[in-house]
């Protein structure tokens, strides 16, 4: 697999979402599948309710088709499975939303019992392909045989991961340019790595993303909702997994962690002494509050994201 084969990879992921939005969007539209938008938000969030949701169907869709086209091994269909599985749950989350008229859809407990059931379909798949649990240690070319202990490492890893990203999923095109900047870079580290099938499969993603950015773009036409965020993080934590480089994701999607972290601190503060060591969290609606744009805001993050994921590949391949 060369250079140019997983350039045309993208440039096909990317026109399938292109050509399907003018007929996708309209109809999410035309079913009033209307984004709902927290109350307690930005106020300024309140003008983007009734935005069409569950975009993420169109970089879903893609992906699966190019993928299966261009890469059709055990390897794929792993990934598609944990692909869908935590869009499947995205899409009941976003479905109850729509039909309840509000910001709440599946209870989190119900959330968390179905993603981890994908998790363990995961581990059990892997385990019958005979698959190593062993979780390589960044920086000292070693690693550690978890054994049976890789499931609970897998569930946390996963089910985190894939919350990460929908906590980041706030703003116009946050959520899928960090993304696609962090599939990038596990497209070139499975590349590196001989792993061609990841290396597809991730890279079909990143095209996806980029062309769901041409309608997710501020002011975005449509959202990718649960649907599109859990998929996104579920799959990214999968192709972190099948390359070995489960680690290497605390550093490629450090905009996940800060997001994430910005709102456990937040809860614990609040809950502690009363008093918010944010204006809001996640960390983007700080910023926001702060007097940001929402454009610079996403810039920004997109900034650090690349320079991260560039920092870590060129870490991993000396």
């Amino acid at each position: 697999m060369d250079a140019q084969s997983l350039t045309w990879i993208l440039v096909i992921s990317f026109a399938i979402v292109v050509l399907l939005g003018p007929i996708a969007i309209p109809l999410l539209r035309r079913f009033k599948f209307g984004q709902a938008v927290r109350a307690e938000g930005p106020a300024r969030h309140q003008q983007k309710s009734g935005t069409p949701t569950m975009g993420g169907l169109l970089f879903i869709v893609s992906t699966l088709l190019t993928a299966w086209r261009f890469s059709g091994s055990v390897i794929t269909w792993l990934l598609l499975l944990v692909m869908l599985g935590f869009g499947l749950i995205g899409l009941a989350d976003d479905g109850f939303k729509i039909i309840r008229k509000r910001n709440l859809g599946l209870t989190a407990m119900q959330k968390l019992i179905a993603q981890v059931a994908v998790v363990v379909v995961f581990y059990l798949a892997l385990y019958f392909t005979g698959w190593h649990f062993t979780l390589r240690i960044p920086g000292l070319g070693v690693g550690v045989n978890l054994g049976l202990w890789y499931l609970l490492f897998l569930v946390v890893f996963m089910v985190g991961t894939a919350n990460a990203v929908n906590l980041t999923d706030g703003l116009d095109g946050l959520a899928a340019g960090t993304a696609a900047i962090a599939f990038a870079v596990y497209a070139v580290i499975a590349w590196w790595e001989s792993q061609w099938n990841v290396s597809v499969f991730a890279m079909a993603m990143v095209g996806a993303l980029l062309g769901f950015f041409v309608y997710n773009r501020h002011p975005a036409k449509v959202f990718m909702g649960d649907t599109g965020s859990l998929a996104l993080g579920g799959s990214l934590a999968a192709v972190a997994v099948l390359t070995h480089a489960e680690l290497w994701l605390l550093l490629i999607g450090l905009i996940f962690v800060i997001e994430t972290l910005s709102v456990i601190i937040q809860v614990i503060s609040f809950q502690t002494t009363g008093k918010r060591v944010f204006k809001m969290s996640p960390l983007h609606h700080h910023f926001e509050l702060s007097g940001w744009s929402e454009w610079r805001v996403v810039l920004t993050f997109w900034g650090v994201g690349l320079i991260v994921g560039l920092l870590a590949l060129l870490m991993y391949i000396q």
